[in-house]
């Protein structure tokens, strides 16, 4: 039989698993690939060369994993932040900011084990940084090297539910002052009643109109406060709130903006909860019935949902370990208030914490067991949201899991996967267009016997035709372990003719 020479006319259906090889008869297979390595997909059919990375500057310490997370201030104001264990470095125009010669940077309270389950919103110069073992800390930027990173200090909550025990607590004085005594009858219902904890320096108690600092602790019924408020005088109460942050309870793992709001959710003791800011007043906790006032909103269901991220779009969307839902004002578009909010569960497929993206009108989020990338968008004809599984062409170009992704909207819609082995998944996705399109990335160099290892991947707004996309790569340079901060060099896609893509 004569050989025949089949034309490819278009690559927008990517990579395809092995499991689709034999599927001649599925109407993507004419526009799929055996490997596409090396390769990026534009959603008009062509495939080009990734273009290479350059070197912007080495990681601070080598011989630690560091994260990048991007900052905009403006469209023109962009940077590239490296968190290492207790600092952030800076870089902008594809370079690194310098003070007196040396790299500029400033300290944190976060540890190398903890930098990639920070979550983030930045409103600004303002960004808002969350982590369970840390205080929700706000970094501010008023110029190239003039950055801070401060704790947030919330006006009044929030709060846990009030005592339901016959504890009482008496304040030492009602006045507004410092180093005033707080006095429990009993440790019941404090801590499951082991009491006042040292874990405890830095939480609110409210009771009898006033509202107290802890700033240290003398045993499990007696802590010293700094009164914000005056209390209306000194009897014993009953009918007193602890603050729901704390190094006790824990702290948000999850933060987002919504409808002039700060949302924070999932704490280690309230993981299902949600708190909402005040409207416009994003660091005041102050809850009621007013409908500019703060809420606090706990999932029911009937297992445990840990929340992992939270992402605003047509509704605040909900990830959780079992479920996916959505917020609204008793389903109309309506402004949340405390006294119309509903969530509803819209799917259970279940997140894996790994923060979600933003792409167009959708939600792209990790499935739980690290795998499946899935699409969460509201569907008219159901009248619901939808998840289906991006990875269903392509289920072993996830196979080694996903530890982080990243969106780059120009020039070809883009999300970048860093797999747990180093390398990196692309998929080209224009869902008006179908295209859903898989490519993978290996960069240049060697680490130990292999190939380059990609630690983390962050995207900035570039210029007006492309976003700057930065990684953390791992090499063995001269026997040793070296991480350096690069940046992709410009894509360049402005071909005009078919002949140019080769």
């Amino acid at each position: 039989m004569a050989r025949t020479t089949l034309a490819l006319t278009s690559f927008v259906s990517g990579e395809f698993g092995n499991k689709l090889t034999g599927r001649t008869d599925f109407d993507k297979y004419q526009s799929a690939a055996k490997t596409m390595e090396n390769f990026l997909v534009h959603p008009q059919g062509a495939a080009t060369r990734r273009v290479g990375t350059q070197f912007i500057a080495s990681v601070k310490t080598a011989a630690a994993k560091t994260r990048l997370i991007p900052f905009e201030f403006s469209t023109t104001q962009t940077y590239i932040l490296e968190f290492g264990n207790n600092y952030i470095r800076f870089f902008k125009d594809k370079g690194q900011i310098l003070s007196g010669g040396s790299a500029y940077e400033i300290s944190t309270p976060y540890l190398t084990a903890e930098l990639f389950d920070i979550k983030f919103a930045q409103s600004a110069d303002v960004m808002y940084l969350v982590h369970p073992n840390h205080e929700v800390m706000k970094l501010s930027r008023t110029g190239h090297t003039s950055w801070s990173l401060a704790e947030v200090d919330f006006t009044n909550g929030p709060y846990l539910a009030v005592n339901s025990t016959t504890t009482t607590l008496t304040p030492a004085s009602a006045s507004v002052g410092t180093g005033v005594n707080i006095t429990a009858s009993a440790v019941t219902g404090i801590k499951g009643g082991s009491g006042f904890l040292a874990t405890d320096v830095g939480r609110l108690i409210t009771f009898n109109s006033g509202i107290a600092k802890i700033t240290a602790r003398t045993n499990t019924t007696v802590v010293v406060c700094t009164i914000l408020t005056a209390f209306a005088n000194t009897d014993a109460k009953d009918d007193w709130k602890l603050g729901a942050f704390s190094d006790t309870t824990g702290h948000p793992s999850c933060v987002s903006f919504y409808e002039q709001r700060l949302v924070f959710a999932g704490t280690t003791s309230e993981p299902q909860t949600v708190f909402f800011s005040k409207a416009g007043d994003y660091e005041n906790m102050t809850s009621g019935t007013n409908a500019d006032e703060a809420m606090v909103y706990t999932i029911a269901a009937n297992q445990v949902n840990v929340i992992r991220y939270l992402k605003a779009q047509r509704t605040l969307v909900i990830g959780t370990t079992a479920a996916e839902y959505t917020v609204s004002a008793d389903g109309t578009d309506a402004s949340i208030t405390p006294t119309n909010i509903t969530i509803k569960r819209q799917s259970s497929y279940g997140s894996a914490n790994v923060d979600a993206v933003t792409a167009g009108n959708a939600i792209l989020f990790l499935q739980k067991a690290k795998r499946k990338i899935r699409e969460l968008a509201y569907n008219f004809d159901s009248d619901s949201y939808v998840a289906p599984d991006l990875t269903i062409l392509n289920d072993s170009v996830t196979d080694s899991g996903i530890v982080q992704m990243e969106w780059q909207q120009e020039p070809n819609n883009n999300l970048w996967c860093v797999r747990d082995d180093g390398q990196l998944a692309c998929l080209t996705y224009q869902r008006s267009e179908n295209v859903v399109s898989w490519s993978r990335h290996i960069i240049g160099g060697a680490f130990g016997s292999g190939n380059a290892v990609v630690e983390s991947i962050a995207s900035i707004s570039g210029d007006l035709n492309e976003d700057e996309l930065w990684i953390i790569v791992k090499r063995t340079v001269n026997g040793a372990t070296a991480r350096y901060v690069e940046c992709f060099s410009d894509f360049d896609f402005d071909e005009t003719a078919a002949t140019d893509f080769k």
